[in-house]
């Protein structure tokens, strides 16, 4: 029985959960200095999806909970520590939080995408989270905004359009992105396929550095990008937001309206964006074609009960995107570049996407269930027919089953299985049709003591890859594969908190992933990167030997945390070319063209860092803010650098909160992003890039429209207009073409954000 006819099945098996009560739940926030209630404070329990504020007397009410089962719940509210806690829901009594006032950050956060929801503080897992507000940062998508924000995590860029997430230096099928609970499946094995999320609706984003196969399988062995978008208002509640920005560089106008509620524990939420920006102008003009729009539409209908939620999400996702097609001696340059009409070649992908999230209360545990369902088609147009065409369907599983903590020790089972489905429609062939299978259970125990903590978990995983043979004209295109591989992963990490100043955690453990069809039957021209690729049918799996180590700290003016890690993986596959592997081909319009060949072939690799961030706070009026992180990555079977690997970076934020008569969150802010030379560099299709500095800068406040209030801000980047290549970006010379390794695009030049955010209460 496939996975898409088992669905109906476990959904009637589930239906006597429905039975348990419902409760409410009652309390109130104050100052603990003095006394004094804490208006507008939010409290959020996660694990029930569900969130509320407190009202004028510090007080707040949440409906339709549980009434056994303990939950994590944390309170925040600006110039106050943020708090989490340990609810047990079965005992009687009202909710009390007494709030320390800050004006430092803290590691006591809620981490949701690890195998167990935990403070981030007794999560061994290298993590970050990033918020709405710094969510709300102007970014042309949302890797380019996590690339800001996060130690560690970088992008390869296609210009401003397109971002591919890195984490410490891996990426593509290397890195899973979640939303709704479900891993994001867009072919996201191309150098330039994107990731088809509207950027405006998270609500927050986690990162987990490190790999992260335990739960997610094959494809985490580099980490997880988990988009949460916002959690269900409290009962009778219906709010929503607007929110709009303008930025000059590309003309790129971002939009999207949100409108949420809850009514008795029925809850629903929708949300429709538009972005259209023109062709990216950098200091020597504008990069011919590169525009692009998208239009994206989502939804949830679900309820909230004491037996725990059923949410169903779904989305729809359109986006359009220019390309430029050229040659060395070709201008790249133009200084008309703001049509936003988008010429040929370009891409035309649509993500559809269905997915049931559950929670239920079952005996003493609870079962944590997400089923997805998601089409996935990419149109490479060379005109209005598709040239390349591929059309991807996947269905997916993924249950958990957590059974009650006792004596300290929490454990939980999990399965997970995947069904893919990708045909090609187009005129041109890349990657064969393909059929994919995967499986995979594991165990995970996590235990604690004290200021410690321990976890371990095994995983066992099967992928099976169904490569379809086709013959064009009578000519064999793809010969066809079918190969299967199975692995045993393993993790276990520590904790550590020495007091409220100091806590360490380490992660160490095996993970593998599996050859994805693209590497293993590629035989064709990928229109948009502008060559020819060949796959091997003979790869074997990755194999992943990860460990890492932190230390957090934090006390009155200063706070951060400094981690190192490696990563050694045995056959670590990758696409590269020689000088002179090239491939002349008539195309459709009957024309020759030369192409640049990449192979996929597979090597030993190993990659070791350094990450951390220090924030200074002297003032509750003024923050240093300073992230940094950096990537060695040795091919050690050629005793050369890997290639593809970010520069050393490091972010310098100062900023300055007056209080100002009139006006609320008033502050302005300057930046450096001070990126270092990339020498290290595979040199045999590689070019290096120099050492830049870009300056930034950022003014902001808050007014009072009526009752709700109206943020308002203007952002620049990139303010001298600097000339530089970023170590990542496929336009940057030698990416381009190994005939002319000079011939390249600068990334965008200055860029000036105008933007406004309004979150409105309707009841």
């Amino acid at each position: 029985m496939t996975i898409k006819y088992s669905f109906s099945a476990m959904l009637m098996f589930l239906i006597p959960v429905y039975l348990f009560a419902n409760g409410n739940v009652t309390g109130k926030v104050t100052d603990a200095k003095t006394h004094e209630s804490v208006p507008g404070a939010t409290i959020t329990i996660p694990q029930l999806r569900i969130t509320t504020i407190t009202d004028g007397q510090g007080q707040f009410t949440i409906k339709s909970l549980p009434n056994k089962g303990k939950y994590l719940v944390q309170v925040q509210s600006l110039g106050y520590k943020p708090m989490v806690k340990t609810v047990d829901f079965s005992v009687p009594g009202s909710l009390d939080f007494a709030l320390e006032s800050s004006n430092i950050e803290t590691h006591e956060v809620i981490i949701t995408g690890t195998p167990i929801t935990s403070n981030n503080k007794y999560n061994s897992t290298s993590a970050a989270v990033v918020s709405r507000e710094d969510l709300l940062a102007p970014s042309s998508n949302l890797i380019d905004g996590l690339s800001r924000s996060v130690p560690g995590v970088s992008q390869i860029t296609t210009g401003p359009g397109i971002s591919k997430p890195i984490i410490r230096g891996l990426g593509y099928n290397r890195v899973v992105t979640l939303m709704d609970g479900v891993k994001q499946e867009g072919q996201q094995w191309g150098d330039e396929h994107g990731v088809e999320i509207d950027q405006n609706q998270a609500d927050r984003v986690e990162v987990l550095r490190g790999a992260a196969s335990l739960m997610y399988g094959s494809d985490a062995i580099g980490g997880v990008i988990n988009v949460l978008e916002p959690l269900a208002p409290s009962s009778g509640t219906v709010k929503g937001e607007v929110l709009s920005s303008y930025s000059t560089n590309n003309g790129l106008s971002n939009s999207s309206v949100m409108l949420t509620g809850n009514e008795n524990g029925f809850v629903w939420r929708g949300r429709g964006s538009y972005q259209n920006a023109y062709s990216f102008n950098t200091p020597a003009g504008y990069y011919i074609n590169s525009g692009y729009n998208n239009t994206s539409f989502s939804g949830m209908l679900g309820l909230n009960k004491g037996w725990g939620y059923s949410h169903l999400n779904f989305s729809y996702f359109k986006d359009n995107i220019g390309f430029y097609d050229s040659d060395p001696g070709d201008p790249l340059y133009t200084n008309d570049g703001k049509s936003r009409t988008l010429d040929f070649p370009r891409q035309d992908i649509r993500q559809y996407k269905i997915a049931l999230n559950n929670n239920f209360l079952i005996g003493t545990g609870s079962l944590k269930l997400d089923l997805g369902y998601q089409k996935n088609q990419r149109r490479e147009l060379d005109d209005p027919i598709p040239s390349l065409f591929f059309d991807l369907n996947t269905y997916s599983l993924d249950a958990k089953y957590y059974l009650p903590e006792s004596n300290g020790w929490q454990p939980i089972f999990g399965v997970a299985a995947s069904d893919a489905h990708s045909v090609n429609k187009g005129t041109e062939f890349l990657i064969p049709a393909y059929d994919q299978t995967t499986a995979g259970a594991f165990g995970y125990i996590k235990k604690t003591w004290g200021t410690n903590t321990f976890n371990f978990g095994l995983r066992y995983d099967y992928v099976n890859n169904n490569g379809k043979q086709l013959f064009v004209d009578g000519e064999q295109k793809f010969t066809g594969f079918k190969n299967n591989f199975s692995n045993v992963s393993g993790a276990a990490g520590y904790t550590h908190v020495f007091n409220d100043i100091l806590s360490f955690k380490a992660n160490a453990g095996t993970a593998f992933r599996a050859p994805n069809p693209a590497e293993l039957g590629s035989n064709g021209v990928h229109e948009g990167t502008s060559r020819y690729e060949v796959g091997n049918p003979d790869l074997k799996p990755e194999r992943s030997y990860q460990a890492d180590a932190a230390l957090e700290f934090g006390k009155n003016v200063i706070t951060g945390s400094i981690g190192i890690y490696e990563n050694y993986i045995h056959n670590y596959i990758y696409a590269s070319t020689t000088k002179g592997d090239e491939i002349t081909i008539t195309n459709d319009a009957g024309a020759l063209q030369t192409f640049d060949v990449y192979r996929y072939g597979q090597v030993n690799a190993n990659l070791y860092g350094v990450e951390g961030n220090l924030n200074i706070h002297p003032t509750s009026y003024l923050h240093l803010d300073n992230t940094f992180s950096y990537t060695h990555a040795q091919n050690e079977s050629f005793d050369r650098p890997l290639p593809l690997i970010p520069a050393g970076v490091i972010h310098n934020t100062l900023r300055f909160e007056p209080k100002v008569k009139g006006l609320k969150d008033f502050y302005v802010s300057a930046g450096l992003d001070n990126y270092f030379k990339q020498s290290r560099i595979d040199a045999t299709f590689e070019t290096p890039t120099n050492s830049y500095t870009l300056i930034n800068a950022s003014i902001g406040t808050t007014l009072k429209l009526g009752a709700q209030p109206l943020k308002l801000y203007v952002t620049g980047s990139n303010l001298t207009n600097k000339k530089y290549y970023d170590a990542l970006s496929r336009l940057r010379p030698g990416r381009l073409s190994q005939e002319d390794p000079t011939y390249g695009v600068y990334n965008p030049g200055r860029n000036i954000t105008f933007g406004v955010y309004l979150p409105f209460n309707i009841k």
